[in-house]
């Protein structure tokens, strides 16, 4: 047998800890999460269903897990036989208390997972809108920092209600469920702070989100989204920084519990 967590060094990183990553589409990735997670020393290895839709990955043999944004609703199993791969692969990391974030689809199928809804959202979202922490939110480790009204980025037409046993961290004025925790371990983030101005910008430019900002009929658009991206993403920047650090270190609060098969 293994230890899971071994600090590396006296600079807070950590070896040894191996990140699994679901990837949907080829233009949703870790963004700002992959350089912190990488200068704390974690190896990534993404998982692209997308191209490999009948993929098979060993869960037990990661410490943690991402799990990225896409266009597909949660149900769509047929059209996406990945999908009911992803909910059990879940279900298992869950089972070893491994530190979990989902992001966008991602906190989609950790709700559909914890046996919560998912359904059209109130309003879809696109582009820059404000997100404000629940009173629940002060102690959280990774959201305690947000102020009353932060502006973060969105691309979502679907949310989740809040899991049963889930604290709800965040909303917004057109989708109250924008965040929740499940036990000490499990995030479910509805916006997307992971992304730059490059992120964003490479989003405006795949076909499908430019059809999908047309059919909103003037209610958002890429020019708006660009104009306000300047004046935005430094706090975002900051924001985001925070927030995954504190989820980096939720690696460190299990560094004596739990251990991985010897391969």
């Amino acid at each position: 047998m293994e230890a899971v967590w071994n600090r590396a060094s006296a600079t807070g990183t950590f070896s040894s800890v191996k990140i699994l990553v679901f990837q949907h589409v080829a233009h949703e990735i870790l963004g700002t999460l992959n350089p912190l997670l990488k200068d704390a020393g974690f190896r990534i290895r993404y998982v692209n269903f997308g191209r490999h839709p009948h993929a098979e990955p060993e869960i037990d043999r990661y410490h943690g897990l991402v799990v990225l944004g896409g266009p597909m609703n949660v149900d769509q199993v047929e059209e996406h036989p990945h999908l009911a791969t992803e909910l059990r692969l879940i279900e298992r990391a869950m089972e070893r208390q491994m530190p979990i974030l989902g992001i966008c689809l991602g906190s989609q199928l950790i709700a559909k997972t914890l046996g919560a809804r998912v359904r059209p959202s109130p309003e879809k979202e696109i582009g820059w809108y404000p997100v404000s922490p629940t009173p629940e939110a002060t102690d959280d480790p990774l959201l305690a920092h947000l102020q009353p009204n932060e502006q973060i980025f969105q691309w979502h037409g679907d949310s989740f209600e809040i899991p049963h046993g889930a604290v709800h961290l965040a909303s917004s004025p057109g989708c109250p469920n924008q965040a929740f925790r499940y036990e000490d371990n499990v995030y479910g983030f509805q916006f997307h702070m992971e992304v730059d101005e490059h992120l964003i910008e490479r989003w405006l430019n795949v076909p499908h989100h430019q059809k999908e900002l047309r059919r909103l009929k003037g209610e958002a658009g890429a020019m708006e989204i660009r104009d306000a991206t300047p004046f935005n993403m430094p706090r975002l920047s900051r924001v985001a920084e925070t927030t995954f650090r504190e989820f980096v270190k939720l690696f460190g609060h299990r560094i004596v519990f739990r251990q991985l098969p010897s391969r």
